[in-house]
């Protein structure tokens, strides 16, 4: 697994987001990492490697398969923006859609009236570049609600709406705790 699955797993677990089958004392454990509530965003921060992140789930999820709403089983569902100073990162965005993304596809990410395009690889999505990146977190930074579509290895269309509140203040305080 890559560090940004076990984190996403971590956060599900600090979260309640998903039963993963971590024990209490992992979940407890998990969670003392938590630093900031920014209303719909949270702010965890690692101690080592050092890694700060802003996280939130969706307020709402769409799953449509040949234009008809159905019901499917997803994992975790979380958009992240992530510090880690050791590797250079400074505000990576990616989002996990929790579930195997169909090989070959995108997804998109609308902020308003913008859309980006993310690469996928597997249950995660990240931008192509740096640039991608500060351009899709000035448009998150500006905008209220950012709706994520992506298509499911299974073929099942799914859309998730984040709010943006808060998430230029969970940016920042996690920004700042890894300087």
């Amino acid at each position: 697994m890559t560090t940004k699955m076990l984190r996403g797993m971590a956060l599900a677990a600090a979260f309640g987001l998903g039963t993963l089958g971590l024990t209490g004392h992992a979940s407890a454990q998990e969670s003392t990492n938590r630093v900031a509530a920014e209303t719909d965003w949270s702010v965890f921060v690692e101690e080592s490697p050092r890694a700060c992140w802003g996280v939130s789930s969706p307020k709402e999820t769409a799953n449509t398969r040949d234009g008809r709403v159905v019901t499917v089983r997803r994992g975790d569902i979380l958009l992240f923006v992530t510090y880690r100073p050791d590797q250079n990162v400074n505000g990576e965005i990616s989002f996990t859609g929790g579930y195997p993304f169909a090989p070959d596809s995108t997804v998109a990410v609308q902020v308003g009236t913008e859309t980006f395009q993310l690469f996928v690889s597997g249950d995660w999505a990240w931008p192509a570049s740096p640039e991608d990146d500060a351009r899709l977190m000035a448009a998150l930074r500006g905008g209220a609600q950012a709706v994520i579509t992506g298509r499911s290895a299974r073929g099942t269309q799914t859309q998730d709406s984040f709010s943006l509140f808060g998430f230029t203040a969970a940016l920042e305080a996690a920004q700042s705790r890894c300087r």
